[in-house]
């Protein structure tokens, strides 16, 4: 199942790269925009955080919160959040109840690993409906970051 633009986003408590649970809920009232990311250490999922990384004051300029979840562990996470100087949460899915949640799933990725986060992102409204949503296929595909950025302009 993939949520739709319009839908309400569902709500969600996982552990973060620092042993702290956080809601979804904790960001009533601002915008927030979800990445979701296979596993922490590989390429891409590097390169696509780094971009969130890299461009996050534009983020904050827009009262837009940035959450990363990956169904890696929190310990994982933290590692993989120190090294690269990831300045938002990092949200262990290890349970693997939000991805699915989010139709950002796979039931078997590569190396026949089961049930890995699918790489997609999501832009949430102060209400956090949905207002942009894109779930990859490919791994080995990024976000449009350029849509997420217009659709938080307007």
């Amino acid at each position: 199942m993939t949520l739709t633009i319009g839908q309400k986003a569902p709500d969600f408590k996982l552990f973060s790269s620092e042993l702290k649970e956080i809601a979804l809920s904790d960001y009533a009232g601002k915008k927030a925009v979800l990445h979701f990311f296979p596993m922490a250490f590989t390429g891409v999922c590097t390169a696509q955080l780094c971009n969130m990384r890299d461009t996050f004051g534009y983020y904050s300029d827009m009262g837009a919160e940035v959450l990363a979840i990956s169904v890696d562990s929190p310990f994982t996470l933290a590692k993989f959040k120190e090294e690269n100087n990831y300045q938002f949460p990092l949200l262990s899915d290890f349970n693997k109840e939000v991805s699915p949640a989010y139709g950002a799933y796979y039931d078997e990725f590569v190396f026949h690993l089961k049930g890995v986060s699918k790489r997609a992102a999501f832009v949430l409204d102060e209400n956090h409906n949905v207002i942009y949503g894109e779930v990859l296929e490919s791994a080995g595909d990024l976000p449009n970051f350029d849509a997420i950025r217009e659709v938080l302009n307007k």
